[in-house]
């Protein structure tokens, strides 16, 4: 177990990382050591230098080592909640209802088109606050994360070893860890069978801050493959499986070959996505997180988890057909 070490000087605390939290991400072990408080508010005290590792200034997204000593400032659990609230019953009910998979080590969802993955950048609530709410003793986290416009299969852990694992075949060379597949509708007319797309990924920003996403030979290895299911109504119904997992990959590869994502109101098609919202009523970004393949204890347990294509999208199809 990880023991505080209470400095009576500040009202702040020394915390040793232990063996069992090495690689976990700073932000992810504050929130564990701040139960109740909101991610809006762990991000406020790591920019403003009040957490440190070590003695240092740390970002967010750093990977903790064991015997790492983090200084965790006091927090008044009065104000976390004046900040953070609780989330809608609305949104509590929605997600409880999108469980599809559950046992002792995991947690699967399929996650609405619309709702972030986690809270932050003027968001109160995402999934991992959401169901950390509805399952407060469960240690939940997030194994990996989906684009807030994306719908489908998101993996949480309720178990330490599950995610060092899963984390684990997450990096692994060339995907060959974990096989990710998701289904899209493509603008324009994709060649029958399979389209491999082998394209390095640059992430950007933008003024404000944004993320804008390009291929460019300076960016990190990028691979997907673009499996035509059916055209229906001029555009392509594809699966799509992933190699790599960057961000914006797909959408950005889609755009790259010339048939960019329908509804994509970043990488996609202006004018396509207009009359496809008003003939057959596509309001949102036609990409869904469709299945995870994996297995643990080194390959002794095979996982197959699936999230089914959300009404709206069924919808749509039916409509261009």
């Amino acid at each position: 177990m990880t023991q505080p070490t209470p400095t009576p000087s500040s009202g702040a605390r020394i915390v040793r990382v232990s063996e069992d939290r090495a690689g976990q991400r700073l932000d992810n072990f504050l929130l564990g050591q701040l139960k109740g408080v909101p991610r809006s508010l762990v991000y406020k005290i790591v920019r403003s230098g009040q957490v440190r590792i070590n003695g240092g200034r740390a970002k967010a997204e750093r990977k903790l080592e064991a015997g790492d000593e983090v200084r965790i400032p006091p927090v008044r659990v009065e104000s976390a909640q004046d900040d953070g609230r609780s989330p809608p019953k609305s949104m509590l009910a929605a997600l409880e209802a999108s469980i599809v998979f559950e046992d002792a080590r995991l947690l699967a969802i399929n996650k609405p088109s619309g709702v972030a993955s986690h809270g932050g950048s003027g968001i109160s609530f995402g999934v991992i606050e959401t169901l950390r709410a509805l399952r407060p003793r469960d240690g939940l986290e997030l194994v990996h994360r989906l684009d807030r416009d994306t719908s489908g299969l998101l993996v949480l852990a309720k178990k330490r070893s599950a995610l060092s694992e899963l984390q684990r075949l997450l990096r692994e060379d060339h995907g060959s860890g974990i096989e990710k597949r998701y289904l899209a509708l493509l603008a324009g007319r994709m060649p029958s069978g399979t389209m491999s797309v082998d394209a390095p990924l640059h992430v950007g920003l933008r003024q404000g801050g944004e993320r804008h996403v390009q291929v460019n030979p300076a960016g990190k290895p990028s691979m997907s493959h673009f499996k035509l299911l059916e055209r229906r109504g001029g555009q392509s119904y594809c699966e799509i499986r992933i190699d790599t997992g960057r961000t914006h990959q797909i959408r950005v590869h889609a755009q790259h070959i010339g048939h960019p994502v329908a509804g994509d109101d970043k990488y996609g098609d202006a004018v396509a996505n207009k009359r496809l919202r008003e003939q057959i009523g596509l309001k949102r970004l036609f990409l869904h997180a469709s299945t995870l393949e994996f297995a643990l204890d080194d390959g002794k347990t095979p996982y197959s988890l699936n999230a089914p294509l959300v009404p709206e999208l069924l919808e749509v199809l039916d409509r261009l057909a």
